[in-house]
């Protein structure tokens, strides 16, 4: 829940930055927009009539609005969070946050000392699926953890700056450290680029951690069939999500020092609600 009262400004209303204008709209938190495109612009002071529209984001740093959300294009993310943490707001920004690290740390940084909230919209990690599955793993009810596995493929809006790795896979890089509960001491990344030197469409990542456990992610935007699936081996079973149906099943399957076969009924779990 938003505090009561709270006003957000939305920088950026294309595709994804129209959701968020009717989430915050829908939450009462809604403050103004600022959008480029006079066209978008026409139909958000059509939509709704009693939010400022502004042509420019130079005039939210001047609102009294205490917070934005960004929601542009990635490569334009660290001037304008830099930008509005300068100018006093909190800040919700659409991942990636910025496409190098350095530029990362600096906003980190940054909003520490100007004591702002930066935020970076990971929403995978607050769905009902994912609230669950970190905590069956923390119960230990599927043993010892020895691999992670993540797909995000599809015949995608292909980018022309950042890669398929910064523009899908950050949210499953995301979700794997979470799971993982600590980071990899090794990384390793291979990318092919087809349709534009140097932008790669179709990249794998394979990460080791500390404790023995992988963790391998293949994401691309050219794939002939839509994918969205996680895939944990314990060695008590084996657990499969799937974003794209929701559904969280635990296979009963595993294979004993003696190796030998474990194989029972697989079990669709349920849930927790969303809040």
């Amino acid at each position: 829940m938003m505090p009561k009262g709270l006003k957000v400004a939305v920088i950026g209303a294309g595709n994804w930055g129209m959701n968020l204008v009717r989430n915050f709209q829908a939450l009462g938190a809604l403050g103004a927009v600022a959008e480029i495109d006079p066209n978008r612009r026409t139909k958000l002071a059509e939509e709704y009539p009693r939010i400022q529209v502004y042509s420019d984001y130079l005039d939210i740093w001047a609102s009294k609005i205490p917070a934005v959300v960004i929601a542009t294009p990635a490569a334009t993310h660290y001037e304008l969070a830099k930008a509005a943490i300068l100018a006093g707001k909190d800040v919700f920004v659409e991942k990636p946050m910025t496409l190098t690290t350095s530029e990362a740390d600096d906003l980190v940084r940054l909003a520490e000392q100007e004591r702002r909230i930066l935020m970076v919209g990971h929403l995978l990690l607050y769905q009902p699926a994912m609230r669950f599955i970190e905590e069956f793993l923390r119960s230990g009810r599927l043993g010892k953890v020895y691999s992670f596995h993540q797909e995000r493929l599809n015949l995608g809006r292909a980018r022309s700056v950042e890669n398929v790795l910064w523009s899908l896979g950050v949210h499953d890089v995301a979700v794997l450290l979470h799971l993982a509960g600590k980071f990899p001491d090794r990384v390793e990344a291979t990318g092919h680029s087809v349709l534009q030197p140097s932008i790669e469409d179709d990249v794998y990542v394979h990460l080791r951690f500390p404790g023995g456990e992988k963790a391998h992610l293949h994401v691309s935007w050219l794939w002939p069939e839509k994918r969205r699936r996680l895939t944990i081996i314990g060695s008590e079973g084996m657990l499969t999500y799937d974003e794209l149906t929701g559904n969280v099943v635990l296979h009963r399957k595993s294979i004993a020092p003696d190796l030998s076969n474990r194989h029972e009924r697989p079990f669709r779990c349920g849930l927790p609600k969303s809040d």
